[in-house]
C-alpha cells in the first residue's frame, strides 16, 4: 500500500514532471519537424490568410473534407499556378544572361566603368578625396566584382534543378498539411486554447492577434512585393534593359524590406542611364521608382501589414530584416510575427499587473 506521505507521489512533484516532459517532447517534435518546417509554416500561414475563403466555402458545401479540398485547390489555381509560370520565367532570362555573360557578349564592367568615366570632375574628387585615386583600377575591380556576382547569382538559379526533388517533397507536405489545417482548423484552435494554461480571453487575444499579423504580413508585404516588381519590370521593359522580367523579380525580392527595397535595383540602373548620357530616361526611371513604386510602397504597406498588426513602421522594417536574416526568405513573416507576439505578451503582462492588487508599479 502507498503511503500518502510518499514524496514519489508528490502531486507538486508530478506537475513538474508532467512539464519537463511536455517542454523536452515538444523540443524533440520540433527537432523532428526542422527538416520540412518551412512546408509546415507555409501551411499554416495559407490556412490562415485564406481562412475566410474556406468559411465561405464550408457555408456552400457542407462537408468538411469537400470544402477544404475546394479552398486548397483555389489556392493552387490562384496563387502557386501564377508563382510558377513567373517562375520559369525568371529561370530562363537568368540562363540567357547567363550565357551571355559566360561568352562576354555582356560584360558588367564596361557598364560600370562608362559609369565612372561619365563622372563629373568633383565626384570624381569626392572618390580621391576618400582614397581611390585610381578611377579606372576602381572601375576594373568593381567590374569583376559585379561579372563573377550575376555569375554566381545565375548559376544559383540554374543548380536550381538540383534540388527539384526536394523542392517537390516540400511542396506537397505543404498542400497535404494545408487540406488537414483546413479542415480541422477549428478544432486545432480549440484545442490549443484549452491546452495553454493561461486564462481563456488571454488566450484567445493571443492566437487572434498571431493570425492578424500573420495574414496582414503575407497579404501586405507579397501583394506589395509582387505590384513593385511588376511595375518595376515594365519600366525596364519600356527602357530596354536586358532581362527585365528577372530584375523586376530580383526587385519584388528586394521590396520585401520596407522603405529601401524596391529602389536597390531601379536606382542604380538609373545612375546609369544619367551617366551614360540617356538623362531622359534616367529622370524618367527616378520619377517613375519614386512617384509609383515608392507610393505602393508608402500608401499599401501601411494599410495591409502595420495597421492591422498594430506595428510601428519602424519595427515591421527591422523584424522583416532580423527575420529574413535568420530564417532565409520565410523570416519576412517569422519575423513580424515574433515582434508583434513580443509586443502582445508584454501587453498581456501589464494587463496582468495593472488587474493584480498588491503588485508593483
Amino acid at each position: 500500500m502507498t503511503s500518502p506521505l510518499d514524496p514519489m507521489r508528490s502531486p507538486a512533484l508530478e506537475h513538474k514532471t508532467l512539464l519537463w516532459l511536455v517542454v523536452v517532447f515538444t523540443a524533440a517534435f520540433a527537432w523532428v519537424l526542422w527538416p520540412i518546417a518551412g512546408a509546415v509554416l507555409w501551411a499554416l500561414f495559407l490556412a490562415i490568410v485564406f481562412w475566410p475563403m474556406h468559411a465561405r466555402c464550408k457555408r456552400l458545401v457542407r462537408r468538411p473534407s469537400l470544402a477544404a479540398l475546394l479552398t486548397l485547390l483555389s489556392i493552387v489555381v490562384i496563387v502557386i499556378l501564377p508563382l510558377t509560370l513567373v517562375s520559369v520565367s525568371v529561370v530562363q532570362e537568368a540562363s540567357v544572361l547567363f550565357q551571355k555573360t559566360k561568352s562576354g557578349e555582356l560584360q558588367p564592367g564596361q557598364y560600370l566603368q562608362q559609369v565612372l568615366d561619365a563622372m563629373p570632375a568633383w565626384a570624381k574628387a569626392i572618390l580621391q578625396r576618400f582614397g581611390v585615386p585610381d578611377i579606372p583600377a576602381l572601375g576594373r575591380r568593381a567590374g569583376e566584382l559585379l561579372s563573377s556576382s550575376s555569375q554566381f547569382l545565375t548559376t544559383t538559379l540554374l543548380g536550381f534543378g538540383q534540388n527539384t526533388l526536394n523542392f517537390v517533397v516540400s511542396f506537397f507536405i505543404m498542400l497535404y498539411v494545408l487540406f488537414f489545417l483546413l479542415r480541422d482548423g477549428g478544432t486545432l484552435s480549440r484545442q490549443v486554447t484549452d491546452a495553454l494554461p493561461l486564462r481563456r480571453a488571454q488566450t484567445q487575444e493571443l492566437l487572434k492577434q498571431f493570425a492578424a499579423v500573420v495574414r496582414a504580413t503575407v497579404k501586405g508585404n507579397v501583394a506589395v512585393a509582387l505590384i513593385q516588381g511588376g511595375l518595376g519590370g515594365i519600366a525596364f521593359w519600356y527602357l530596354g534593359v536586358p532581362g527585365a522580367v528577372l530584375w523586376g523579380a530580383f526587385m519584388a525580392l528586394l521590396s520585401l524590406l520596407p522603405a529601401i527595397g524596391a529602389a536597390l535595383v531601379w536606382g542604380p540602373v538609373a545612375l546609369y542611364k544619367m551617366f551614360t548620357g540617356d538623362v531622359a530616361s534616367g529622370i524618367g526611371l527616378v520619377v517613375w521608382g519614386t512617384l509609383v513604386i515608392g507610393l505602393v510602397d508608402n500608401v499599401l504597406r501601411p494599410i495591409l501589414v502595420g495597421r492591422e498588426t498594430r506595428l510601428p513602421d519602424y519595427v515591421v522594417l527591422v523584424a522583416t530584416v532580423g527575420g529574413i536574416g535568420l530564417f532565409g526568405l520565410n523570416g519576412f513573416v517569422i519575423g513580424p510575427v515574433i515582434a508583434a507576439m513580443f509586443i502582445a505578451c508584454w501587453e498581456l503582462l501589464q494587463q496582468v499587473r495593472e488587474e493584480t492588487p498588491g503588485s508593483p508599479r
